[in-house]
Protein backbone atom coordinates (compact mmCIF):
# COMPACT_ATOMS: atom_id res chain seq x y z
CA UNK A 1 0.00 0.00 0.00
CA UNK A 2 1.01 3.56 -0.67
CA UNK A 3 0.10 5.95 2.16
CA UNK A 4 -2.70 8.31 1.15
CA UNK A 5 -3.52 6.40 -2.05
CA UNK A 6 -6.75 4.41 -2.15
CA UNK A 7 -7.95 1.91 -4.68
CA UNK A 8 -6.37 0.15 -7.60
CA UNK A 9 -6.86 2.89 -10.23
CA UNK A 10 -5.61 5.67 -7.96
CA UNK A 11 -2.57 3.53 -7.07
CA UNK A 12 -1.91 2.83 -10.77
CA UNK A 13 -2.08 6.57 -11.60
CA UNK A 14 0.19 7.40 -8.67
CA UNK A 15 2.81 4.89 -9.78
CA UNK A 16 2.62 6.05 -13.41
CA UNK A 17 3.57 9.62 -12.44
CA UNK A 18 5.90 8.78 -9.55
CA UNK A 19 7.65 5.65 -10.77
CA UNK A 20 11.09 7.33 -10.91
CA UNK A 21 10.86 8.05 -7.19
CA UNK A 22 11.19 4.32 -6.65
CA UNK A 23 14.31 3.85 -8.77
CA UNK A 24 17.94 3.72 -7.66
CA UNK A 25 19.53 6.05 -10.22
CA UNK A 26 19.96 8.87 -7.69
CA UNK A 27 21.04 6.62 -4.80
CA UNK A 28 24.64 6.03 -3.76
CA UNK A 29 26.18 2.78 -4.89
CA UNK A 30 27.98 0.51 -2.45
CA UNK A 31 30.33 -2.08 -3.92
CA UNK A 32 31.11 -5.44 -2.28
CA UNK A 33 33.97 -7.84 -2.84
CA UNK A 34 35.09 -10.81 -0.72
CA UNK A 35 38.29 -11.51 1.15
CA UNK A 36 39.71 -14.38 3.16
CA UNK A 37 42.86 -12.31 3.79
CA UNK A 38 41.54 -9.26 5.61
CA UNK A 39 44.88 -7.80 6.78
CA UNK A 40 46.50 -8.25 3.36
CA UNK A 41 43.42 -6.74 1.70
CA UNK A 42 43.57 -3.77 4.08
CA UNK A 43 47.24 -3.14 3.25
CA UNK A 44 46.60 -3.54 -0.49
CA UNK A 45 43.57 -1.27 -0.82
CA UNK A 46 44.87 1.34 1.62
CA UNK A 47 48.62 1.40 1.01
CA UNK A 48 48.94 0.24 -2.61
CA UNK A 49 45.75 1.62 -4.18
CA UNK A 50 45.53 4.63 -1.86
CA UNK A 51 41.91 4.26 -0.73
CA UNK A 52 40.85 5.77 2.60
CA UNK A 53 40.04 3.13 5.23
CA UNK A 54 36.82 4.17 6.96
CA UNK A 55 36.27 1.21 9.26
CA UNK A 56 37.37 -2.30 10.08
CA UNK A 57 35.78 -5.04 12.14
CA UNK A 58 35.75 -8.82 12.00
CA UNK A 59 33.05 -8.71 9.29
CA UNK A 60 34.48 -6.26 6.78
CA UNK A 61 36.72 -3.42 5.75
CA UNK A 62 35.11 -0.27 4.41
CA UNK A 63 36.93 2.12 2.12
CA UNK A 64 36.00 5.43 0.55
CA UNK A 65 36.53 5.21 -3.21
CA UNK A 66 35.79 8.64 -4.71
CA UNK A 67 32.17 8.77 -3.59
CA UNK A 68 31.55 5.03 -3.55
CA UNK A 69 31.71 2.94 -0.41
CA UNK A 70 33.74 -0.20 -1.05
CA UNK A 71 32.97 -2.93 1.45
CA UNK A 72 35.45 -5.80 1.46
CA UNK A 73 33.56 -8.53 3.23
CA UNK A 74 35.43 -11.19 5.19
CA UNK A 75 34.32 -14.66 4.12
CA UNK A 76 35.32 -18.14 5.25
CA UNK A 77 35.99 -19.58 1.79
CA UNK A 78 36.46 -17.95 -1.58
CA UNK A 79 37.31 -18.97 -5.13
CA UNK A 80 38.11 -15.96 -7.35
CA UNK A 81 36.03 -15.35 -10.46
CA UNK A 82 37.80 -15.29 -13.84
CA UNK A 83 36.25 -11.93 -14.75
CA UNK A 84 36.62 -8.34 -13.55
CA UNK A 85 34.78 -7.64 -10.31
CA UNK A 86 35.87 -4.04 -9.75
CA UNK A 87 37.39 -1.35 -11.94
CA UNK A 88 38.40 2.28 -12.09
CA UNK A 89 38.31 4.85 -14.88
CA UNK A 90 41.69 6.59 -14.89
CA UNK A 91 43.82 9.13 -16.69
CA UNK A 92 47.51 8.45 -17.29
CA UNK A 93 47.17 4.66 -17.39
CA UNK A 94 50.78 3.97 -18.38
CA UNK A 95 52.18 6.09 -15.53
CA UNK A 96 49.77 4.50 -13.07
CA UNK A 97 50.82 0.99 -14.13
CA UNK A 98 54.49 1.87 -13.71
CA UNK A 99 53.77 3.34 -10.27
CA UNK A 100 51.83 0.27 -9.15
CA UNK A 101 54.53 -2.03 -10.55
CA UNK A 102 57.05 -0.29 -8.27
CA UNK A 103 54.75 -1.23 -5.36
CA UNK A 104 54.77 -4.88 -6.45
CA UNK A 105 51.51 -5.01 -8.39
CA UNK A 106 51.62 -7.55 -11.23
CA UNK A 107 49.52 -6.83 -14.32
CA UNK A 108 47.88 -9.74 -16.08
CA UNK A 109 48.92 -11.04 -19.49
CA UNK A 110 46.25 -12.73 -21.59
CA UNK A 111 47.17 -14.83 -24.62
CA UNK A 112 43.79 -14.14 -26.24
CA UNK A 113 44.32 -10.34 -26.20
CA UNK A 114 46.85 -8.21 -27.98
CA UNK A 115 48.56 -6.28 -25.17
CA UNK A 116 51.52 -3.92 -25.23
CA UNK A 117 54.69 -4.21 -23.10
CA UNK A 118 52.83 -2.74 -20.08
CA UNK A 119 50.09 -5.35 -20.61
CA UNK A 120 47.57 -2.79 -21.78
CA UNK A 121 44.89 -3.92 -24.22
CA UNK A 122 43.36 -1.35 -26.54
CA UNK A 123 39.69 -2.04 -27.22
CA UNK A 124 38.12 -1.55 -30.68
CA UNK A 125 36.61 1.69 -29.36
CA UNK A 126 40.00 3.00 -28.24
CA UNK A 127 39.71 2.45 -24.48
CA UNK A 128 42.93 1.15 -22.94
CA UNK A 129 42.52 -1.50 -20.22
CA UNK A 130 44.87 -3.28 -17.84
CA UNK A 131 44.02 -5.94 -15.25
CA UNK A 132 45.59 -6.89 -11.93
CA UNK A 133 44.61 -8.92 -8.87
CA UNK A 134 44.23 -8.16 -5.20
CA UNK A 135 45.68 -10.51 -2.54
CA UNK A 136 42.61 -12.78 -2.77
CA UNK A 137 42.78 -13.06 -6.56
CA UNK A 138 39.85 -10.70 -7.25
CA UNK A 139 40.38 -9.39 -10.79
CA UNK A 140 40.49 -5.59 -10.91
CA UNK A 141 40.85 -3.28 -13.89
CA UNK A 142 42.01 0.18 -14.87
CA UNK A 143 40.46 1.79 -17.96
CA UNK A 144 41.56 4.94 -19.75
CA UNK A 145 39.12 6.28 -22.33
CA UNK A 146 40.25 8.21 -25.41
CA UNK A 147 39.88 11.95 -25.25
Amino acid sequence: MIPGVKGYLECKRYLKYNINKFMLEDKKLKAFIPTVKQEQAKDFYRDILGLELLSQDSYALEFFANGTLLRITTVEKFVPHPFTVLGWDVDGLSDLIESFALKGVHFEKYDFLEQDKLRIWTSPGGARVAWFKDPDGNLLSLTEYPR
